[in-house]
């Protein structure tokens, strides 16, 4: 495991507590860099220059406490937020400043803390919206039908206004909308937050699902013990800096986290 000083974090994981896949991501190339990335809002620095990557085929968790940067780094990461300094590069290509709309093109989605569904349209509008960057018309359908599979609360109700819906149920959709756009890139933003216990597993177990079927992730998660138990590797973010890097396993073993975010 990595411990950082400056808000920068390398990613080199060479400890024997690595498990098998994290051993197995360092094989794969990486589909996120990112270097020195700053975010200010007016005078207030956020984002303090990070550095961190997320390989293809990883679920990467992003953990940290209220306030720390994190939903701010995906905002820049998906062009919503101006970055200020560094340089992110996806797919071998830096993105910096290229626009959300843009980014859904390449396979980079994002389901945002807080949902952002299309409250007066049904789930299967919502749906749709998800794929409007597609044109293939039989793909989609087949694609709604595989949400629908994922999620069947979504089914019985897929004529229902989607503001109508409870927050677990919005949630699904949020996460069924993103995959419409058959992103290779998902950024989960505190996707388990507000939800019951019941329905916190659900998405958890989606998360995993999504995962194995080859779509890499990045998971910010205050729930920072079930995000890296599904993580291969994790990242600690404090104040704008990223202070730890690791393993999940490591991380989830590290007395500092375990005291900081596990209540442990």
């Amino acid at each position: 495991m990595t411990s950082t000083t400056h808000g920068t974090a390398e990613g080199v994981l060479d400890s024997p507590l690595e498990s098998g896949n994290a051993q197995g991501a360092q094989q794969r190339e990486a589909l996120l860099q990112v270097k020195g990335l700053k975010v200010a809002y007016g005078g207030i620095q956020a984002v303090k220059g990070i550095d961190f990557e997320v390989r293809k085929g990883e679920l990467v968790s992003l953990i940290g406490a209220n306030g720390a940067g994190k939903t701010t780094t995906l905002k820049a990461l998906t062009g919503m937020q101006p970055a200020t300094g560094g340089s992110i590069s996806y797919a071998g290509k830096e993105i910096q400043g290229r626009g959300s709309f843009e980014l859904v093109r390449r396979g980079l989605a994002m389901v945002p803390e807080g949902r952002g569904i299309f409250t007066r349209m049904t789930i299967v509008e919502n749906l749709l919206m998800g794929a409007y960057i597609r044109a293939d018309k039989q793909g989609i359908l087949d694609d709604i039908d595989r949400v629908f599979h994922t999620f069947p609360r979504l089914k019985e109700r897929r004529d229902q206004l989607a503001g109508t819906m409870s927050g677990g149920e919005q949630q699904m959709l949020a996460m069924g909308r993103a995959l419409m756009c058959q992103p290779k890139l998902l950024l989960l933003d505190e996707p388990s937050m507000g939800l019951s216990p019941i329905m916190v597993d659900k998405i958890f177990e989606v998360v995993a699902d999504i995962s194995s079927q080859g779509v890499t992730v990045l998971l910010v998660e205050q729930n920072a013990k079930r995000a890296l138990q599904l993580a291969q590797r994790g990242y600690v973010m404090d104040s704008g800096s990223i202070t730890m890097t690791g393993s999940a396993e490591e991380l989830l073993n590290d007395p500092r986290v375990r005291a900081a975010y596990l209540g442990e």
